[in-house]
């Protein structure tokens, strides 16, 4: 048996390899902090980060490799070099802009670096049975190429359909590319990727080439490639909430009806949907994807849809200012739908305006948890909504997943971003934006019957929470910069 003294006396006779690793330890939290400082977003983030290595190097400064290095300047300045805002209007569809909307609309315009498009039909899907359904009858009839990307792509009976559907369709000759998030896919074995690879389909996971993020695997939780992106021949594309796996189908017995939301655009925004798989897929693998301007460009409808992209490349918080400035602009209303709320200060403090300039403000997210520590946190957040007067509807019909934003008769957005701080400021998400009639109604029919199948929290609830609760609950708030 050792005992402290054993323990010491061998410390002391190796005493120059714990000076070494003491070294290297405060070295490392040097250059840490010397990239936090060049790097900073918030000034209260980064004055704890700084606190932290100084005052407790180990273990802050592989805390910091985990939750704070930021590694995607070369994604910007691929977005950069290949002229994001160009590529899809190569064809000399310029009269595709909508400019009267795009003016209307200058902030999200600038932060998606593509203008609104005309030209597109649009289809808003409830649930996981329809959106897959017709996820799966556009891929049996891609004729060119297909991008697939999702943040989980679970191997189950769901998973193993896409696959099927997917090998099928690169037997045909179609070119077709599958883009997954590790960490979110943490569980894919490889005997799934082996089977798409045999039948000719490439497959990447969105640090496969990034040794540096690849070398923390799933114990780097941050900066995952949260976008769900299916593109049919460039014609067609699907974007929302829905990942692959039999949960979203509402066959996982723990969560029952999964409710969520994507949408089908065919038309111009399909080519800005396609754009952005085409960056991730360039900082994934390190190849750039064939991109040849269509002669023509398909206009089906004539709906005006913009594509928005946004992560920890952009400089600035791009997706949280594109979400506030819609909230400083309700007049009659904003109605925000979220399976996560976790806001920042801009964020709530846009909400409170919204509350008392008499704008129709609510906030619907779901009754039980699917994440407990998220959970804890949004409910701290939405005690402090309902406490100041802003309404907080919990559903009550199954599990609710749905990223959706309704503003006026104005805008409605639909898309992969929850509204917490991960969404807004670490992932790489999408968001489509909507400003026409029928898309803004059907948004709008649509929340009315979810809302019919919610409870209001009352001011008494939140009085009446115990002790311990809200103890857990503020404890989890603390978190919020990291959930």
């Amino acid at each position: 048996m050792f005992g402290i003294d054993d323990i010491l006396q061998a410390l002391l006779s190796e005493l120059h390899i714990v000076a070494a690793v003491l070294g290297a330890i405060y070295l490392l939290a040097l250059v840490c902090a010397f990239r936090e400082i060049m790097n900073s977003r918030t000034s209260q983030g980064s004055i704890a980060w700084l606190l932290s290595l100084a005052l407790l190097p180990f273990p802050t400064a592989f805390l910091y490799l985990i939750f704070g290095w930021k590694a995607f300047d070369d994604y910007a300045t691929d977005r950069i070099r290949n002229g994001r805002a160009a590529r899809p209007l190569r064809a000399k569809d310029l009269a595709l802009i909508d400019r009267e909307t795009s003016h209307r609309w200058p902030v999200q315009v600038k932060v998606s670096e593509i203008p609104f498009l005309n030209g597109n039909d649009v289809e808003v899907l409830v649930d996981g049975k329809a959106t897959f359904d017709s996820i799966f009858e556009g891929i049996a009839k891609a004729k060119t190429y297909l991008l697939v990307q999702f943040y989980i792509v679970r191997d189950d009976a769901l998973g193993q359909e896409l696959a099927e559907r997917l090998i099928e369709r690169a037997r045909a000759g179609v070119s077709v590319f599958l883009l997954y998030d590790d960490i979110g896919s943490t569980g894919m074995p490889k005997r799934y990727r082996t089977q798409l690879r045999e039948a000719g389909i490439k497959v990447a996971g969105f640090n496969q080439r990034h040794k540096f993020l690849r070398f923390y695997g799933p114990s780097r939780i941050n900066y995952r490639n949260h976008r769900k992106i299916v593109v049919v021949d460039g014609e067609h594309a699907w974007v929302g909430g829905h990942n692959v796996g039999v949960e979203y189908l509402g066959e996982n017995p723990q969560f029952g009806r999964w409710r969520d939301t994507h949408v089908r655009v065919s038309g111009p925004a399909a080519l800005g949907c396609a754009l952005l798989f085409r960056e991730d897929w360039e900082w994934a693998t390190g190849e750039t994807l064939q991109d040849s301007p269509p002669e023509t460009v398909a206009t089906p409808g004539d709906q005006s849809v913009l594509v928005m992209g946004s992560g920890p490349a952009d400089k600035l918080e791009e997706c949280a200012i594109a979400f506030t400035d819609i909230i400083g602009r309700a007049r009659e209303r904003v109605w925000i739908v979220s399976p996560y709320f976790v806001p920042d200060t801009d964020i709530r403090t846009a909400l409170f305006a919204a509350k008392l300039r008499g704008v129709d403000v609510r906030v619907m997210l779901p009754n039980e948890p699917d994440h407990k520590l998220v959970w804890l946190a949004s409910i701290a957040h939405a005690d402090a909504m309902v406490e100041h007067g802003v309404p907080i509807y919990r559903y009550q019909d199954g599990f609710l997943h749905q990223k959706v934003v309704l503003m006026d008769d104005q805008i409605a957005s639909i898309g992969s971003v929850n509204f917490d701080n991960r969404s807004f400021a670490i992932n790489f998400e999408i968001t489509l934006w909507f400003a026409d009639a029928k898309t803004i109604t059907t948004v709008e029919d649509m929340l009315t019957q979810d809302f019919a199948k919610c409870r209001e929290v009352s001011l008494d609830e939140v009085k009446n929470r115990s002790l311990p609760m809200r103890f857990l609950t503020q404890a989890a708030k603390l978190l919020s910069p990291l959930l």
